[in-house]
């Protein structure tokens, strides 16, 4: 098959979707697939005169993926490196190279990819894609969304409110809720923004952080537990995974970086307990409209309560990711996850 693979874009999450790309694209040219990686923003403005040569390009664009730092990237860089210097969102020939392919590999994370958009104008297009649809993307990365549906399905969620850039009252008072808190932009994700907040200092600085990242930012109550995860593919939920960050709690270092956390799969918990967090991970996956494959999180505390907090509808496919570990546990190896998402993808849209 000829297969573009996205990554990259303007997240915040634009240095892990490049890492996931490069792991997926190399993947898919091992298993015999005509595979590049392409960075829907910054295009390929030097693109080949008969495109359809950008899928035997020597290195198959795998040179734009350089890793993932301990820090966030810097957009502002990333666009002033732009030639055409564009408003649009998509660069130079993405659109025709996705096109020419048989289907598109989503490896984008956060903002557009992962909220919806560009799943939208693919179908408008015509351009399949793998991932879940444009509707089960958008009400995920919503995060306020995300708590209205697992409040109204009864799906165990923390208490929380949200609050948005431009209105009067910021304060602790308004919230109604009781420190400590999370506060964390309501469609971020790789915990970039996320705050844990103990004192009303610490509140206001938090709120005023996270509206750096977004206009809208959510509030909740702080609830502590075991970090977990529960990855689901075609509706049915993978083993569960524990995560175990050597210090502190798992942010955008311990995600990313080599030896800062350990992953547990499966998690070292009851049979009991990890049955309960599946049927949530699954239920939430309904409720969501999801469809092929995400990721649900989940804190377990020590009375054995579960809270389901997000879905990834587009989840870390690096080294690190949790998602490819949780598959390996249930038996299927990187390269068969690849393939079978893009099955089960056509399967979702493509086939009649």
């Amino acid at each position: 098959m000829k297969i573009v693979v996205l990554a990259g874009g303007l997240s915040t999450e634009r240095d892990v979707s490049l890492s996931s790309g490069a792991g997926i694209c190399r993947t898919l040219l091992e298993r015999g697939h005509q595979a590049i990686l392409l960075d829907p923003f910054l295009g390929l403005p030097d693109a080949p005169q008969n495109l359809e040569e950008v899928f035997s390009i020597p290195d198959a664009g795998l040179s734009i993926a350089s890793g993932i730092k301990s820090t966030e990237p810097d957009l502002d860089a990333v666009r002033a490196s732009r030639e055409d210097k564009s408003d649009c969102f998509l660069g130079a020939n993405v659109i025709d190279i996705c096109r020419l392919s048989d289907i598109v590999f989503m490896g984008l994370h956060g903002d557009v990819g992962e909220n919806g958009k560009l799943q939208a104008a693919f179908d408008i297009l015509g351009i399949r894609y793998t991932g879940p649809s444009s509707l089960g993307c958008a009400l995920s990365m919503d995060k306020e969304i995300t708590k209205v549906i697992f409040e109204a399905n009864q799906i165990p969620t923390p208490h929380g409110t949200w609050m948005k850039r431009g209105l009067a009252d910021h304060s602790l008072a308004s919230c109604g809720l009781s420190l400590p808190l999370v506060v964390k932009p309501c469609s971020g994700g790789s915990s970039i923004g996320v705050y844990i907040v103990h004192t009303e200092e610490e509140f206001d600085r938090a709120v005023t952080e996270s509206f750096r990242y977004e206009d809208e930012i959510i509030v909740e109550e702080y609830i502590k537990g075991r970090e977990l995860a529960c990855g689901v593919i075609d509706g049915k939920a993978l083993p569960v995974i524990e995560i175990c960050p050597k210090n502190g709690w798992f942010d955008y270092a311990n995600k990313y970086q080599d030896g800062y956390t350990e992953e547990i799969c499966p998690a070292r918990i009851p049979e009991e307990i990890a049955d309960r967090i599946q049927k949530a991970a699954e239920a939430a996956f309904r409720a969501l409209k999801l469809d092929v494959y995400a990721r649900a999180d989940f804190l377990l505390t020590e009375s054995g309560e579960i809270y389901c907090l997000e879905y990834n509808s587009l989840p870390g496919m690096t080294a690190a990711s949790l998602l490819p570990k949780e598959a390996q546990a249930a038996g299927i190896e990187f390269g068969d996850l690849c393939e079978l998402i893009i099955e089960k993808s056509m399967d979702a849209r493509y086939r009649g």
